[in-house]
């Protein structure tokens, strides 16, 4: 029977982080580039919990961090959605490269 290890979990973490990456770069709409910014999160989170189980058994350091990362990723949600709903109601499309016609 083969066993998940540290490595397992860090590959898991790449694969997400590279996902996350690949969609905050090619996505042009508003909301694509925030779901390449949650999975890169994730995959923090991942590496986080994976190193605290895996190179400090009975602390919860990682955990704690990783909950803090979650709490941040769910403002920077909030956050975003209204800048898009705004950005929305202004030019009636959440495309990122008509923003600049918002400078004032």
């Amino acid at each position: 029977m083969m066993t998940i290890g540290l490595t397992h979990y860090l590959v898991l973490g790449a694969v997400f982080f590279c996902a996350g990456l690949f969609t905050m770069m090619t996505k042009r709409n508003a909301i694509g580039i925030l779901i390449g910014v949650e999975l890169v999160l994730n995959s923090a989170n991942i590496n986080l919990v994976a190193f605290d189980r895996y190179l400090g058994p009975g602390r919860l350091d990682g955990q704690i961090t990783a909950a803090f990362v979650i709490v941040l990723a769910a403002a920077e949600a909030a956050l975003a959605v209204g800048i898009c709903i705004n950005l929305y109601k202004n030019l009636a499309t959440v495309d990122v490269d008509m923003a600049a016609q918002l400078r004032g």
